[in-house]
């Protein structure tokens, strides 16, 4: 099976589509948070590789041309921060200690949960960049000593679950300013929240854009010193 496909360079990138597609039709018709577009088109074109036995670097030869795609889209994210600049200036001081707050909270939270299960140093380095943007992420995990292919993995995790249950937290909790909605998809979910935050409105979105390129500061500031402690 492989070699059928091996010939066909665009049979990556036409089953992710096609998968996707196909998750937003499920979307529209169970509009609940299980049914993430992100998280059900992931899983039928595993669904499909696994049924048919093929390889995933076969797969990937198509599909990477999406990853290329991948930083020209972020970005494109500064395009909707530049209209709202204005309210970004407004809010600066609460912006940067929100993000602040934010980003040392998941790092500290993971610290203590891999001590509390006594996990290894290698799972907690690779752990702590697992609320920034994948790009950022990968290098961060490296530096410190961390498997960059297991922070890939929970990168995508927790963006794909943060989307999921961004709206029922905002309910629950009844966060309804955009700018906090905004900083708070951004700096938990990375571009996957920032995308779920651009449905909330245009406020959300650039805020979110934002958190990604601060938290993704703060992290490569404050991964390192954490990890020195072990």
């Amino acid at each position: 099976m492989d070699k059928i496909f091996v010939e066909t360079m665009y049979f990556g990138i036409v089953l992710s589509l096609l998968s996707y597609w196909i998750a937003v039709q499920i979307r529209k018709k169970f509009p609940y948070p299980l049914f993430n577009p992100l998280l059900m088109s992931a899983l039928i074109s595993i669904a499909v590789l696994s049924f048919f036995h093929i390889d995933f670097d076969t797969y990937n030869q198509g599909a990477q041309m999406i990853t290329f795609l991948l930083t020209p889209s972020t970005v494109c994210l500064a395009v909707p921060l530049y209209k709202q600049s204005q309210i970004l200036m407004k809010h600066l001081d609460a912006i940067l200690l929100s993000l602040l707050s934010g980003c040392l909270a998941g790092m500290l939270s993971i610290t203590v949960l891999c001590l509390l299960f006594n996990a290894s140093n290698t799972l907690l380095f690779s752990l702590l960049p697992k609320s920034i943007t994948t790009a950022i992420a990968i290098g961060v995990s490296e530096l410190i000593g961390g498997n960059s292919t297991m922070t890939v993995g929970i990168v995508i995790i927790t963006g794909i679950f943060g989307a999921m249950i961004a709206k029922t937290v905002c309910h629950i909790f009844k966060i309804n300013h955009p700018v906090a909605i905004g900083l708070a998809l951004g700096n938990s979910a990375h571009a996957i929240g920032t995308a779920k935050a651009i449905e909330f409105g245009e406020i959300e979105g650039a805020m979110s854009s934002l958190s990604i390129v601060i938290a993704g500061i703060f992290t490569v500031v404050f991964a390192p010193l954490i990890a020195s402690l072990f």
